[in-house]
């Protein structure tokens, strides 16, 4: 059986067991995207354009789009347009595309899932927390 889960980096922070050598690196930071980019031309039905004018909007207000996910979100919106079509048709998709569906959606944080692991996005400085002011001095 698993134990239990890790704590999070601001609770080691409060309760004075945050290592160096312990520390979770966290990944590449991208820039978000500032505006809502126009839907690719490439996406292969209006059902595509439709739900890319629906999520896009959404990511861009949340800061969850960037540069580099502009193609992964055409991608989502590609397949998601392909599903729909084939549910259109009174057939269905198959197995390997709902899922890979299904992946893309959660990546981007789109379930009720995927969204408590999205971490919200503050400015870094250690103003904003009002936690700080508790930290234990580092051992000498």
């Amino acid at each position: 059986m698993p134990g239990p889960g890790k704590k999070p980096e601001a609770i080691k922070a409060i309760s004075g067991t945050c290592r160096n050598g312990r520390v979770v690196v966290d990944g590449t930071k991208f820039q978000s995207v500032e505006y809502v980019p126009e839907p690719p031309d490439w996406l292969p039905n209006s059902h595509a354009v439709k739900e890319w004018n629906r999520l896009a909007p959404l990511l861009v207000a949340n800061k969850l789009l960037t540069e580099a996910g502009v193609s992964a979100l055409g991608m989502l919106c590609a397949l998601h347009g392909k599903c729909v079509q084939l549910f259109a048709a009174g057939e269905s998709p198959t197995g390997h595309m709902m899922s890979q569906l299904r992946g893309l959606v959660n990546d981007f944080g789109l379930t009720p899932v995927a969204q408590g692991k999205i971490k919200p996005i503050s400015g870094g400085d250690d103003n904003d927390n009002p936690f700080t002011k508790h930290k234990k001095p580092p051992k000498k």
